[in-house]
């Protein structure tokens, strides 16, 4: 049996610590007392610790409340300036890079257009590495002030200093993402955080959008791929090679139409963007997708309604399998489908599933939009913020954003 693993004073003050960050964040302007009753902490603990916050600029004063009979309350806030994130999307047609503040308000943004047929690793590390100074530029932050880079791509990430990934529908099989951008750019960039692209926009749509609050949630991502997020307590739940969520893999046509991954009848063949085209009789090769989708979705085509079958065979699975309380519908493509047809959506999904589970679930459209990937890779920085605790390793002197250098460890920023 393993043996337990011993913490340290300073391991509890860190945790302790980047517990009670992560309250502020999410509660917005708070006062001290109110961070002692939402995380437990002492009184004594949270007021000093507040004070280091204070005193190293993440967080600022931000107003007072009046208080029953004593002196007013002064609120807390994280200081949306104390740094910033990026977020990369890499998908089926573009890479998207866009620069955040700690408030994940966007500060600029550039877009780079890929060929569907071609997803060259260098080019896109090219792409990946431009866009991250061009969005620096045009904001008028130094680098110096970057946090990290989230970068959402499509398949499953193997974690490391090189991050492998394998993907499929790119025809990537154990392309080293990380040394390619380290091997690319002439200075030295900031800590990088590569996440699946679904996962990525899942966590986006948890913290900021409509599945917040939901303990356990399903995300799904409709677009040329298909993909989930699955949400328990709270947390994405990875699987044991971080492989899990490739529903659109999952087999609803046994020997059904070919599949960009090799197979045969996976869910992806049917409600993908290239698949619900391609049954419509549309080339996808010369066809503007969005537009395209969009004319058939207002049209009496059988292929939309045989759409919204499968897809309601897909939800049905998720529902039966998994049985949580919400299911976000996001990416373009089911963005395009729920705001048309969310309520035969929501019937086709019933059709298929157990009428308990059914019951317990509620079916609503993302919404952070079809840019949700971008966010959500820039989530997976401030994740890494949330964790690592800045003054748990910081030198005595408080470490501010004019003298923080990047550290080279994957994140965790005390110099």
């Amino acid at each position: 049996m393993a043996r337990p693993e011993r913490r340290t004073v300073r391991d509890v003050r860190r945790g302790n610590r980047s517990m009670l960050l992560r309250t502020l964040y999410f509660a917005g302007p708070t006062s001290r007392n109110d961070l002692t009753r939402l995380t437990g902490l002492s009184a004594a603990t949270v007021s000093t610790m507040t004070g280091d916050l204070l005193g190293e600029g993440i967080i600022t004063e931000a107003g007072q409340v009046e208080s029953d009979g004593g002196r007013p309350r002064v609120l807390l806030r994280v200081d949306s300036l104390y740094g910033y994130a990026i977020g990369v999307d890499v998908a089926e047609t573009h890479v998207r890079v866009e620069l955040f503040d700690l408030g994940m308000n966007e500060r600029a943004k550039v877009e780079y257009a890929l060929r569907p047929a071609r997803h060259d690793p260098e080019l896109v590390a090219r792409h990946i590495i431009a866009g991250i100074e061009v969005v620096l530029s045009d904001a008028g932050v130094p680098s110096a002030q970057v946090l990290g880079v989230g970068v959402g791509v499509p398949g499953i990430v193997e974690r490391g200093e090189d991050v492998v990934i394998h993907a499929k529908t790119f025809g990537w099989e154990g392309v080293p993402l990380g040394a390619l951008l380290r091997a690319g750019s002439a200075l030295p960039l900031p800590p990088l955080h590569v996440g699946n692209g679904t996962n990525a926009m899942g966590q986006a749509e948890l913290w900021f959008g409509s599945g917040r609050d939901a303990g356990d949630a399903v995300i799904v991502l409709i677009g040329s791929g298909v993909g989930a997020a699955v949400v328990t307590g709270g947390a994405t739940f990875h699987g044991v090679s971080s492989s899990a969520g490739e529903w659109g893999h999952t087999k609803i046509v046994a020997g059904g139409r070919p599949c960009r991954c090799g197979g045969r009848g996976c869910l992806e063949a049917y409600i993908g963007a290239e698949a619900i085209l391609e049954r419509a009789g549309v080339s996808t090769q010369t066809a503007d997708r969005h537009e395209e989708l969009t004319r058939l979705l207002a049209s009496d085509s059988p292929v939309v309604e045989e759409t919204i079958d499968y897809l309601g065979v897909g939800l049905g699975n998720l529902v039966n399998l998994i049985n949580p309380g919400r299911i976000v519908v996001g990416g373009w493509v089911g963005l395009l489908l729920g705001e048309r047809l969310l309520p035969a959506i929501r019937r086709a999904a019933a059709e298929n599933s157990l009428p308990q589970p059914y019951a317990a679930t509620s079916i609503v459209l993302g919404r952070l939009g079809p840019d949700a990937v971008a966010l959500g890779a820039a989530t997976l920085v401030l994740e890494e913020f949330f964790a690592a605790a800045p003054a748990a390793h910081a030198r005595e002197r408080p470490v501010t954003r004019r003298d923080r250098p990047f550290a080279s460890d994957g994140g965790r920023y005390w110099d």
